[in-house]
């Protein structure tokens, strides 16, 4: 959509909402609501979960009390290096039967196949089939984690919080609030912050082979906190939630000789594509009472935050300044003048 500052009434663009009792209750509720529960389809991925043998992996077969058929290990060859490489061709060679069409199998079903074909020449064998080295399927994790890389899908179920926790973690400048996983080609935004720090499951995922997680940096994904306050500037949200009253509180409080307490603003850009261009949050700290519902307002990334010297019965001037803002993350202005001048 294409706005016209210019001619569209600022009604148009955007949603005002002071910030009251009521809308902080809301927005707790909302918070307290995030379920720790697993969601439906996510359990019944997990509860029928197989793995299923591709080329590349090893296994290691033994027939107990036949020695003959198990590769001797010895002192030093691992498992992985004496089992039975699953061929390009998905077959492996076994003595007495020969080829041995694994690719696509489960283990159970190997052993299976192994037992029946092995009873021919051997009365009643007792097969166990194992995954020596787990190399035909992986994901990758990327960006800002402590350890990038590629990382095996076994036998045990990999979920996104998995592979984040082998991959070491998230590192110190990592972005808990946008990760992304892209799976045959589409990107799924993900929240580390809602999936580890509040345990909503919705935001977890079985991964798959392909599958790639990247965790962006928190560059550029912080709050700006602008106009009368004693250090402007950019604040980072890192792994953790701010609230409006912290965020003041690091950029040195609200300059008292200057500020208009009933003109503090928040404003957050609306989704792509809505009809309006953001949501305007204003608090009125006349009543020093009212800090405390800064104290329970939390921000998010890219939440522009402005303390103006503008009267509150002036606020479509204050917003028509701001607006230009709210299209330039990561740029921190000081607009008291043009304020000022109103």
């Amino acid at each position: 959509m294409d706005y016209q500052a210019e001619s569209a009434p600022i009604d148009e663009l955007v949603d005002v909402q002071p910030i009251t009792p009521g809308l902080v209750a809301t927005y707790r509720d909302e918070v307290a609501a995030v379920g720790h529960a697993m969601p439906e389809n996510l359990r019944q991925a997990l509860d029928n979960y197989v793995y299923r043998v591709g080329p590349g992996d090893v296994l290691d077969i033994i027939v107990y009390d036949h020695p003959e058929l198990t590769i001797p290990s010895g002192e030093q060859r691992s498992a992985a290096e004496a089992g039975n490489l699953v061929r390009n061709d998905g077959a492996i060679f076994y003595p007495y039967i020969g080829q041995v069409q694994v690719e696509g199998k489960t283990l159970d079903e190997i052993r299976s196949l192994l037992t029946r074909r092995l009873s021919q020449y051997i009365a009643d064998p007792q097969v166990d089939v194992k995954v020596a080295a787990y190399r035909s399927k992986s994901v990758y994790v990327t960006g800002a984690v402590n350890t990038q890389g590629k990382l095996p899908i076994t036998t045990d179920p990999m979920t996104i919080r998995d592979a984040l926790s082998e991959a070491g973690g998230a590192s110190a400048n990592a972005n808990w609030h946008r990760a992304i996983l892209t799976r045959d080609g589409v990107e799924t935004p993900v929240s580390l912050y809602a999936l580890l720090r509040q345990g909503d499951q919705r935001e977890n995922r079985l991964m798959r082979d392909g599958d790639v997680l990247h965790v962006t940096s928190a560059e550029n994904q912080g709050v700006s906190v602008m106009g009368q306050v004693i250090r402007p500037g950019n604040v980072a949200l890192g792994n953790e939630r701010l609230t409006l009253t912290d965020a003041i509180s690091r950029a040195g409080g609200i300059n008292e000789t200057t500020a208009e307490a009933s003109g503090i603003f928040v404003v957050r850009t609306k989704p792509e594509g809505s009809q309006q261009l953001a949501t305007v949050y204003q608090l009125d700290v006349r009543n020093a009472a009212a800090f405390s519902l800064g104290q329970r307002f939390t921000l998010e990334p890219k939440d522009v935050v402005y303390v103006t010297t503008a009267p509150v019965a002036r606020w479509n001037r204050v917003i028509s300044l701001l607006l230009p803002t709210v299209n330039l993350p990561g740029t921190v202005a000081n607009t008291s003048s043009d304020v000022r001048d109103m």
